[in-house]
């Protein structure tokens, strides 16, 4: 029989329904279902699948081999032996396009480089008790795959068999908000190329959308730019520690056949300082000391925007960088800028004299001309809340903001009109906790104090104190790392399963019970593990194969 399970309530018993994110409607049954040995997804009734669904069918008949999870709870499966021993058998899974679907089928990679407001998510996956076929349908290839996703995880393993017990199984999902994200600092410390190609895979499980590149920053430039050849000569950490042309495009192509897209940022006209090791003539105080007057990290340094040879300079550079980029999203960055460092500095003192500009007009004549050729490029600027709350600019009302110094400024954000994206590091900072990283300091810790637990982010309200009208210009969220004291060795761990927290946050919306989730998100982690990435436990496995026995009101 069939019961009811929208919040999924059997996961806090059993486990056995770990979906994540959360579907937004749910029905299961009580019945056993194994997956045959001959198990086939079939596309035959879509002409001309493109290649990218091709290709994520085979990765899910792969994961399907060899997750071979066994379910969450104290005897690891075995009490469903019985039952397993006389379950129908599913030989298949059909794809198919749904009435709302007309054409030729478009690639999940082109449908996730369209605007926001244009990808269509939803899908609706069925998987009957007596065997017979299951199957998939959306209105999109990018649906396709996000239904694919979830049929990945709704199977378990016991002696090498493949089986669910929650049969028939009835899915119609889609998400609350587009955006689902996160962002990397790819310049305090460098990435390999395979850790951010493993990071993308981690994301597509949870359904995430949206790779936000912060590549380069003060103090490093890591970025192969070929019109500007000597940012990345003189910049980077080494000449091995460089993402060339080729690994842009490959991490674009693997983001985008995986349902993400790559959201790049050059961060203007602050946390430039790296760029006087090849143009000096374009950065402001360089290296002065005391850094904490100048700057917020060291080094000091920023771009001087009241140069009208830097301004050129610097648009050159974004429209040289963004023509790589084939999504309609760039970030212009604008967070932090100190005052102090222009204060100091004699061209930027003497172009102001020159022109009878303020500071601030200066820089929003610099910023128009930077997020013009954006614009002429077809793109979609980006920009932190600085640029918004700070500073009296004028910005294109297609401008979309990140929220990031605190959750209480997405208010101010939406009462001032613009799209904004919810960042705050008070519940999505994952470096936050680790202690403080700057040298003779022994009594400090991290400024975001303290450690931001998936608890936290899960329980985070996008719309708090906000208006009806302002509530809808959010389109969604992520979870950021800053690479201080990060590196390769401790990429996964710091970062999964806690980012998954704000992944079903904005696929399935606010509200959800964290005792609930708590059984779904140790199977994320389970799951991630057994596909190569290194998630960090979050409970003793004492209680990860207890539910709720742990709950401090338990």
């Amino acid at each position: 029989m069939l019961q009811s399970n929208l919040l999924i309530v059997a996961a806090a018993v059993s486990a056995v329904s770990a979906l994540w994110p959360l579907p937004t409607q749910l029905s299961t049954g009580t019945t056993s279902l194994v997956l045959a040995s001959d198990f086939d997804i079939d596309l035959s009734v879509i002409s001309n699948p493109p290649q990218d669904l091709l290709d994520a069918v085979s990765r899910t008949k792969s994961y399907l081999q060899t997750d071979q999870l066994e379910a969450l709870d104290v005897d690891r499966g075995a009490s469903y032996a019985q039952s397993l021993q006389n379950a129908s058998s599913l030989s298949s899974l059909s794809l198919s396009f749904d009435s709302g679907h007309s054409g030729d089928p478009t690639s999940i990679s082109e449908e996730v480089a369209d605007a926001i407001e244009n990808r269509v998510e939803g899908y609706t996956l069925t998987v009957p008790e007596d065997g017979s076929a299951a199957t998939i349908k959306a209105n999109s290839t990018l649906g396709l795959f996000r239904g694919l996703t979830t049929f990945g995880q709704l199977w378990y393993d016991l002696n090498n068999t493949t089986y669910t017990v929650e049969a028939p199984i009835a899915i119609t999902d889609s998400p609350v908000y587009p955006y689902r994200g996160f962002m990397l600092d790819t310049a305090r410390n460098y990435f390999p190329v395979s850790d951010i190609l493993r990071t993308l895979d981690a994301m597509s499980w949870v359904k995430m959308t949206t790779f936000h590149w912060h590549m380069v920053d003060s103090q490093s430039f890591p970025l192969e730019v070929p019109e500007f050849p000597e940012l990345s000569a003189k910049g980077a950490y080494g000449s091995s520690l460089v993402y060339s042309t080729d690994d842009v495009q490959n991490i674009i192509s693997y983001a985008a056949a995986r349902g993400i897209d790559v959201l790049p940022e050059i961060d203007t006209p602050g946390h430039t300082a790296i760029i006087a090791e090849a143009y000096p003539e374009h950065v402001a105080c360089p290296g002065a000391t005391p850094w904490a007057t100048y700057a917020n990290e060291p080094p000091a340094g920023q771009l001087r925007f009241a140069s009208a040879d830097t301004t050129n300079f610097t648009a050159s550079l974004i429209s040289s960088v963004s023509s790589r980029f084939p999504g309609k999203y760039f970030s212009t960055g604008g967070d932090e800028l100190n005052t102090e460092c222009y204060a100091i500095d004699e061209p930027t003192q003497a172009d102001l004299n020159a022109t009878g500009n303020t500071l601030e007009q200066a820089l929003d004549s610099f910023t128009q001309s930077v997020q013009s050729v954006l614009v002429d490029d077809g793109k979609t600027p980006v920009v932190w809340e600085e640029m918004v709350l700070n500073f009296n600019l004028t910005l294109s009302n297609e401008t979309i903001v990140m929220v990031w110094i605190s959750s209480a400024d997405a208010a101010a954000v939406a009462e001032k009109g613009f799209r904004l994206v919810q960042a705050p590091s008070d519940y999505f900072y994952l470096d936050c906790g680790a202690g403080g990283w700057v040298g003779d300091s022994p009594s400090t810790n991290s400024w975001c104090d303290p450690f931001k637990t998936w608890q936290r982010a899960y329980t985070f309200d996008p719309v708090a104190n906000m208006t009806d009208a302002q509530a809808k210009l959010v389109i969604g969220g992520e979870h950021l790392l800053w690479t201080e004291q990060s590196h390769a060795s401790n990429l996964d761990p710091i970062v999964w399963p806690r980012a998954a927290a704000s992944a079903e946050l904005f696929w399935s919306g606010p509200g959800g019970n964290v005792s609930e989730a708590l059984p779904r998100l140790h199977d994320v982690a389970f799951r991630m593990s057994q596909r190569g990435v290194g998630a960090i436990a979050l409970q003793p496995l004492w209680c990860a194969l207890r539910p709720g026995v742990c709950d401090i009101s338990a």
